[in-house]
């Protein structure tokens, strides 16, 4: 019995080590089993991109295919006197002002990647109050549309500049360059006194908001800007990003512009638009929140309010003096750079400024 019971001990034995390298091979077997889980979806996976995507060469064809099919009715509602008259002014709005804001935008993107904004500080003067009309008048010979004016009034004031010599250069830059008021003298060719309008009542208005800002302004009212705009990048690719950056911000809201000039003209009753140009103090309202609501880029606006030809003088200068000093756009750009605090204050503030500076300069040179 003693050699039977022996033996039986090593045949229980055995059957107790496979598990342990059955154990190894599980997981590999379930590794192995993972891929063949796996493969019969990457087909599937491959045929879903391999599908119809919406893009924009697509959506660029079925646009196209929708033309060519309703090209009858199409050709019918254009050939409306309606549609005429607002064809008519779209076009020559958006042709006019193209060029101008073309090499706006160019000059305005070189300036703010290649000029150092070191320049500024050593040019200014020490005075704040000496500094804002120096600061304002160095806006008549930087082009810089509003786009670009908001970044560059930032490095400013992280540079050292006082905030407000810097508030004089952001709200006079869009209005009095050379580049704006060329624009004007080709879109009022019969109201030359328009340009030196537009020079002195935007030209008031930023210097009287810097000097506004430096009476009553607090530093805790103003968030410095963190960093540059284009930090880190190339000069070369810092510009052709701006440049790209603008034209396709600006030219919106030029194409924009004119549709709504267009509109106006063609569509609203010409008694609704007598009624709001006989009164002057309706007619320089509507034509102040106008304004503000195209959010125009300063290169191209004077050829809308030229096409407003219902409104007086004074009444397209505020619309001029205001849209590039505050609009929708300069109003997210400037609460993204200095803070909605400042923001809100400034807007308002910016806007009743805009109108009676307009008011004063078109009674005085109008």
């Amino acid at each position: 019995m003693a050699i039977t019971t022996e033996p039986a001990a090593p045949t229980t034995d055995p059957p107790q080590q496979p598990p342990a390298p059955a154990t190894p091979d599980a997981p590999a077997k379930e590794s192995e089993a993972a891929p063949a889980k796996e493969s019969p979806d990457a087909p599937v996976n491959a045929a879903a991109k391999d599908g119809w995507q919406l893009n924009s060469p697509l959506v660029l064809t079925m646009v196209l295919l929708l033309v060519v099919l309703a090209q009858g009715p199409i050709r019918q509602a254009l050939s409306a006197p309606v549609m005429q008259s607002w064809m008519t002014v779209f076009v020559a709005v958006v042709v006019q002002a193209l060029p101008f804001l073309v090499l706006g935008v160019l000059l305005s993107a070189a300036i703010a990647v290649f000029v150092p904004p070191t320049f500024f500080a050593r040019a200014l003067p020490n005075n704040p109050v000496l500094a804002v009309p120096v600061a304002g008048m160095a806006g008549a010979i930087l082009p810089g549309c509003e786009c670009a004016s908001v970044p560059v009034a930032g490095a400013l004031v992280r540079r050292g500049v006082t905030p407000a010599a810097a508030i004089a250069f952001l709200l006079s830059a869009p209005a009095i360059n050379p580049i704006v008021l060329t624009a004007t003298a080709v879109a009022f060719p019969r109201n030359p006194e328009m340009v030196l309008a537009r020079f002195a009542g935007s030209l008031l208005v930023a210097c009287a908001m810097g000097w506004l800002w430096q009476r009553i302004g607090r530093t805790d009212w103003l968030r410095l800007p963190a960093h540059e705009p284009h930090e880190g990048e190339t000069k070369g690719a810092a510009f052709w990003g701006s440049v790209r950056h603008d034209v396709m911000q600006a030219g919106g809201f030029l194409v924009l512009g004119a549709m709504s000039a267009a509109t106006l003209k063609a569509v609203a009753p010409a008694s609704w638009l007598r009624t709001a140009a006989d009164n002057p103090v309706v007619a320089i309202l509507a034509l102040s929140i106008l304004a503000v609501l195209l959010s125009i880029c300063s290169e191209a606006d004077a050829f809308v309010a030229a096409s407003l030809t219902q409104f007086s003088l004074t009444a397209k200068l505020a619309f001029l003096v205001v849209g590039p000093m505050i609009d929708l756009k300069l109003f997210a750009m400037q609460a993204g750079t200095f803070g909605r605090g400042f923001a809100l204050r400034f807007a308002p503030a910016t806007f009743v400024l805009a109108i009676a500076g307009a008011v004063v300069t078109g009674a005085v040179l109008l």
